[in-house]
């Protein structure tokens, strides 16, 4: 059951650590569909009004959670449905807990201390876990980013584009989104890729699938025949590229 954490463990928290707020972090929240001012804490009383402040807050929620839409996870959902079909649907479904979990939490963290994940790494452990962690950060974010080049690659010569036109275009639009200097631009930028991912419902209903077989595929658990090593191969590559955003 949730519990609603009293403001002087907040504030005992906060007396313990250094992790303060900064000048990017204060001030109205600008999202992509909407402001709510700093100061403006009364209740929400009218489902309109409600719908607004949930526009206003939501696009960070949503841009995580179409975070794992990307090549590495297409590449890997492929290979493991080129190789095994359907039987291994049911891993999705034992990680809707730990991905639940592990959000949760880290917004939990967020309401309490008021900074972000790093920050308090910083604050709770120390310059060199600090460190550690940005550093870690920085290389899985450049070799998940050389994958998404990998699938843009990938995506072009089969639409017969040429490549090196098409990485530079891409290239060049992200740099651009992400030098906007502004958030809530960016953060709109990204509602156009999230928007985009929706092109899959159409996609998924073109190929005609056996609702019932995937069903039962999703709730009953099943090793497929092969080689063991294979299919564990594939299901830690499931399970890595499914929790790491």
């Amino acid at each position: 059951m949730n519990q609603i954490v009293p403001k002087s463990e907040i504030h005992e928290f906060s007396s313990q650590t250094d992790a303060v707020l900064d000048q990017a972090h204060k001030g109205d929240i600008h999202g992509a569909f909407g402001s709510i001012a700093q100061h403006d804490l009364g209740a929400r009383q009218s489902i309109g009004h409600r719908l607004r402040t949930l526009l206003a807050i939501i696009g960070p929620g949503l841009i995580v959670m179409v975070g794992d839409n990307d090549a590495g996870a297409f590449g890997t959902y492929t290979q493991a449905g080129q190789n095994f079909g359907i039987t291994l649907l049911w891993t999705l479904l034992l990680l809707i807990p730990v991905l639940y979990v592990n959000q949760e939490m880290v917004v939990r963290l967020g309401i309490v201390t008021g900074v972000g994940h790093a920050r308090l790494i910083f604050a709770r452990f120390g310059k060199f876990w600090g460190a550690f962690s940005v550093i870690d950060l920085f290389l899985l974010n450049a070799l998940t980013i050389v994958t998404e080049f990998i699938g843009i690659t990938i995506g072009l010569d089969y639409l017969g584009v040429n490549k090196y036109w098409g990485v530079g275009i891409a290239a060049f639009i992200l740099m651009l989104a992400s030098s906007t200097g502004s958030l809530r631009r960016f953060e709109r930028f990204a509602m156009i890729l999230v928007f985009g991912s929706l092109l899959l419902i159409p996609v998924f209903l073109m190929i005609h699938p056996l609702v019932t077989q995937i069903t039962h595929s999703f709730f009953v658990p099943s090793m497929p025949g092969g080689k063991l090593s294979d299919i564990m191969l594939i299901i830690i590559a499931i399970v890595g590229t499914t929790v790491a955003p």
